[in-house]
């Protein structure tokens, strides 16, 4: 069953209070401990992903300046030049170092490509993606949690039958061809545009429908499977068997029991779907010209523009482990109990 309120029971002066305040200041203390033991945990994650792509792209043949040096008209010692400045000609131990040091002051670097600091490019096309995706994130999880929670509660009736079915089909879809295909009837159609994000409100959800669909679409049955299982396990327990035969209201049994003990496995759900959606999202900008992260990423790959690369990459980490992070404080509020393992 869920926990009791430690805190109503140490105001009640019920049991000892001095006790009971002494074991809280030492629960919410475990708690701080295990939020910056995993913040921890992320940042050395973050500078190992940091570091190997790097390395991988320090070490692949070749840089930007390769198809200028395909141009019989190029001189080689301008070139060169514009190696030296952009630091490409130096060792790569010390590039890697200079590279660190200006990370660890907050320098992206400098985009060969456009000329620009990394820092003055990325702010709108990080809103970009963020806006696409926190709001696929909020219509799969609305959805997934409607339909898992009827369905699970309606098992093997026909209305359980259909939505699995719809979940079943929308799994069987790849990304890339619906995306593709919505592409091509909204090309031919006329009924939503195709690339950009619009100026105005009515400009910008119309340029967001289809990419949102998709992403939403891609993401719900994963998310209703969990919810629709969850429930059903948790409507099997046997403590929620005896309170149905004691007879609580339905409407207390589900918020009061079923609801709280069936949240701990989505919550944690939460940061993996959150890092499904975002690995998605970036293709889907690239097949819907939204200009978010996953344009960027691609020009910059094909460019060889190394810092501008490298720069998605890691706020695509920072993101994903953001997420991994707001599941676990998420996890802690409904749960405190959670603090006290492994002590």
């Amino acid at each position: 069953m869920p926990p009791i309120n430690a805190g109503e029971l140490a105001n009640s002066g019920g049991l000892g209070v001095p006790v009971l305040r002494a074991f809280l200041r030492g629960l919410r203390l475990n708690m701080l401990v295990r939020i910056l033991r995993r913040i921890g945990q992320s940042a050395a994650l973050l500078f190992a992903i940091a570091t190997i792509w790097f390395l991988a792209l320090s070490l692949a043949p070749g840089d930007y300046f390769d198809e200028a040096r395909l141009n019989p008209a190029a001189s080689p010692a301008p070139i060169e030049r514009l190696r030296v400045t952009h630091g490409l000609a130096q060792p790569l131990p010390i590039r890697y170092g200079r590279w660190l040091w200006s990370l660890a002051h907050g320098d992206l670097g400098e985009s060969i490509a456009y000329n620009q600091t990394v820092a003055e490019l990325l702010p709108p096309r990080c809103a970009n993606t963020f806006l696409l995706t926190a709001t696929s994130l909020i219509l799969s999880w609305t959805l997934a949690l409607a339909c898992g929670i009827w369905a699970g509660a309606k098992q093997g009736g026909l209305n359980d039958w259909a939505v699995r079915t719809l979940a079943a089909i929308l799994l069987a879809i790849p990304e890339l061809l619906a995306a593709t295909l919505l592409v091509s009837w909204a090309a031919h159609s006329g009924a939503f545009p195709v690339g950009g994000k619009g100026d105005s409100v009515a400009g910008l959800a119309s340029h967001m429908a289809l990419p949102v669909l998709v992403l939403t679409a891609s993401a719900f049955p994963m998310l209703f499977r969990h919810v629709r299982l969850t429930v059903s396990e948790t409507l099997a327990a046997p403590y929620i068997r005896s309170a149905l035969s004691f007879g609580i209201p339905p409407a207390r049994l589900w918020f009061r029991y079923i609801l709280p003990a069936a949240a701990n496995p989505l919550i944690s759900l939460f940061g993996l779907s959150f890092a499904t959606l975002l690995s998605g999202s970036l293709l889907v900008e690239v097949v819907f010209g939204w200009p978010g992260l996953g344009p960027l990423f691609l020009d910059a790959l094909f460019a060889r523009d190394t810092y501008l690369l490298l720069a998605p990459v890691i706020l695509s980490s920072c993101f994903l482990l953001a997420g991994n992070i707001a599941a676990d404080l998420l996890l802690l509020w409904n749960d405190p109990r959670i603090a006290k393992e492994g002590q």
